[in-house]
């Protein structure tokens, strides 16, 4: 017997010819990750990212996986061609829409806290959510450790660019929603893994009613003028469980859609 997709879901056709459920009012990006031209910059962004996970490595970063995916993922193609020779250094630059894209080292420090409870095995089936596309970078890395990955973006230039950007990567596990983050996107709950890309005075609730129990939840959460990274663990139905961590730097968490 066959059953049919939930309402929320529609289906599109896959680069293999078979059918992949995806969001509507969502993107889809499906496929095998394109590689980097072996000429010009593709050739110099090789080199330049090499010395940048090494450079992570040094810096604390230890999961191997999470150092191949962002070895993997060409982080020039998601800024503007004029920032591009910065594209392989550890700081955050400028996406349009007053957002940046964050730092290598903060992408790789979230998504190692995020994902440190799932041996292997689990992350190639886990549902993670990212809250705050931006221009797509950390919602590529993400593809590259997740089984599944629902991106959501509340300002429409930012979900237009990093659709636009997302698309030569055809990543068929990844689909970028529009809409407040705040609320999170409960048709693809509950997740193993939540990622929030700007700070909130508070985690929003939604989110953690969203996590499957022994779920992490990583976000910068502001205190007046201090942001400090916040990991929540779901230990139990109607039970979260906080640590706070480093101090970070992130563009404010905002609710509704511009």
């Amino acid at each position: 017997m066959t059953r049919k997709p939930p309402a929320w879901m529609a289906t599109l056709p896959s680069s293999a010819g078979r059918h992949a459920p995806v969001a509507r009012r969502s993107s889809a990006v499906a496929g095998p990750l394109a590689p980097a031209s072996p000429t010009g910059l593709g050739l110099a962004s090789e080199r330049a990212r090499a010395n940048m996970i090494a450079q992570l490595a040094r810096g604390g970063v230890r999961d191997p996986q999470v150092l191949d995916a962002i070895n993997d993922v060409p982080r020039h193609q998601f800024i503007d061609p004029g920032l591009a020779s910065r594209a392989y250094e550890d700081v955050s630059l400028p996406i349009g829409h007053g957002q940046t894209i964050s730092k290598p080292s903060t992408v790789a420090r979230m998504i190692e806290l995020a994902c440190a409870h799932l041996p292997r095995s689990q992350r190639a089936v886990a549902r993670a959510l990212e809250v705050g596309t931006g221009c797509g970078y950390q919602a590529a890395v993400m593809a590259r450790i997740f089984g599944q990955v629902i991106s959501i973006e509340r300002v429409r230039g930012l979900h237009e660019q990093a659709r636009d950007n997302l698309r030569g990567l055809r990543l068929a596990n990844l689909r970028l929603a529009f809409g407040d983050g705040h609320q999170g996107v409960a048709q693809g709950a509950p997740y193993d893994v939540i990622v929030v890309a700007a700070a909130g005075e508070a985690v929003p609730e939604p989110l953690l009613e969203q996590m499957r129990t022994g779920a992490r939840l990583v976000a910068p959460v502001a205190r007046g003028d201090q942001q400090a990274l916040h990991l929540i663990e779901r230990v139990s139905d109607g039970e979260w469980q906080l640590t706070v961590l480093d101090a970070v730097r992130f563009v404010p968490l905002r609710s509704g859609t511009i």
